[in-house]
């Protein structure tokens, strides 16, 4: 719901104020791809702060809230208020690939003991395939 023209011109052209003019520059294809991309990324980004807002609403969740549940992420160097869209895709990858590696280190480590009769005791995981599954079919 927004002008084309505005929005071609946006994302096609650079505008230069100085004191005495205007100056409209075009972009080459490469920098009006930037463009394009960085506006992907906001609507993106908001499109997902929007979304948790909204099923935070549903599910009750006081917004000013000190305890929350942080889902698909991993313990490491960065700590943030409230993850971004780009943050929720990067903590996404990082559990399928934690599930890749118990997979094979521990699912199917278990299984060939238990074919071969190997005397060993249970190792509990967390398995959060179910959703890995959830996030997947959503998207």
């Amino acid at each position: 719901m927004c002008n084309e023209k505005s929005l071609e011109d946006s994302l096609c052209k650079r505008v230069i104020v100085t004191r005495d003019e205007t100056i409209t520059k075009c972009l080459d294809p490469d920098s009006a791809a930037l463009s394009r991309d960085a506006l992907a990324k906001i609507v993106y980004s908001r499109l997902f702060d929007w979304l948790v807002n909204k099923i935070n609403n549903f599910i009750g969740q006081d917004p000013d809230s000190k305890n929350l549940i942080g889902v698909l992420d991993i313990y490491g160097f960065e700590s943030f208020k409230t993850n971004s869209f780009e943050q929720f895709c990067i903590n996404l990858t990082n559990e399928k690939l934690q599930q890749h590696f118990n997979q094979h280190v521990f699912k199917k480590e278990q299984e060939e003991y238990t074919k071969e009769e190997i005397d060993w005791s249970y190792i509990e995981f967390i398995d959060n395939q179910d959703v890995l599954d959830l996030i997947e079919k959503a998207i």
